[in-house]
């Protein structure tokens, strides 16, 4: 069963204050974009519990996992952060290293293992189970990692540039990994609106700490608020008109 996300994060530091809020619905797909400095990390490091809250509040189907006074651990959040650089354990095989998470669940060995070749196999990488990070193309490591994230079963899934040190194949092709997974309440952070045309129902703009617009992601494009929102819709219409996918 999916959860909601409601969040006001609000984080000061070296002169830069991001206040941003934030109410995703059960398994919604939300993407964040906005210049680089935006804010768009310390965003979902804060949801992730990695970051502090010196105001606000974060909470995921009524449960509260952050105020100023109280942050809940990472590992106790019942939440996934995938980053662009999928930290896959180098000595585990692909397979242990998507059973790692169940097993520390106290999952049986064998339960977790076919947990993870099933996810393996789902997201098209079952062939390399028995291969080890180093032996993996980038394509495959980010779905191993996809895979890893998602055995899990978390509340909520946190993307942070998942496509941005991929070529623009393997970025399609891992595009494609995402969107085949169950609906899971996610936040996207990007820089691609590939990546949010493709996976998005709504676009979060992010610009100097604080959202200048947020709406259906066909609506802001459509209708751009701020000169960054305008160079989004650009790319999207050229997207568009060379055969990319519309916002889902």
């Amino acid at each position: 069963m999916t959860s909601s996300l409601d969040a006001r994060v609000v984080v000061r530091r070296d002169g830069f204050a991001l206040d941003a809020a934030l109410a995703v619905a059960p398994g919604e797909t939300i993407a964040v974009m906005g210049p680089s400095g935006a804010g768009k990390s310390t965003l979902l490091g804060a949801l992730a519990g990695l970051v502090p809250l010196d105001d606000g509040r974060i909470a995921v189907g009524g449960r509260e996992l952050s105020t100023p006074a109280r942050t809940v651990p990472p590992a106790r959040r019942r939440m996934v952060l995938l980053s662009q650089d999928p930290h896959l354990f180098p000595h585990l095989s692909a397979l242990d290293n998507v059973a790692f998470g169940p097993r520390a669940r106290g999952v049986p060995r064998s339960v977790a293992r076919a947990r993870a070749q099933d996810w393996l196999d789902r997201l098209g990488v079952g062939a390399a189970a028995s291969r080890r990070p180093d032996a993996l193309s980038g394509g495959q490591r980010q779905r191993v990692a996809l895979a890893r994230a998602i055995v899990t079963e978390p509340d909520v899934l946190l993307l942070d540039e998942p496509s941005t040190s991929l070529d623009p194949l393997t970025a399609q092709d891992v595009r494609a990994a995402i969107a085949s997974l169950p609906a899971t309440t996610t936040v996207l952070a990007t820089h691609h609106v590939a990546d949010a045309v493709a996976l998005a129902a709504r676009l979060c703009v992010l610009e100097a700490g604080h959202i200048v617009q947020l709406a259906a992601t066909a609506d802001v494009l459509a209708a751009p608020a701020t000169a960054f929102s305008a160079a989004l819709a650009g790319e999207a219409g050229w997207l568009r008109d060379n055969g990319a996918p519309g916002p889902r």
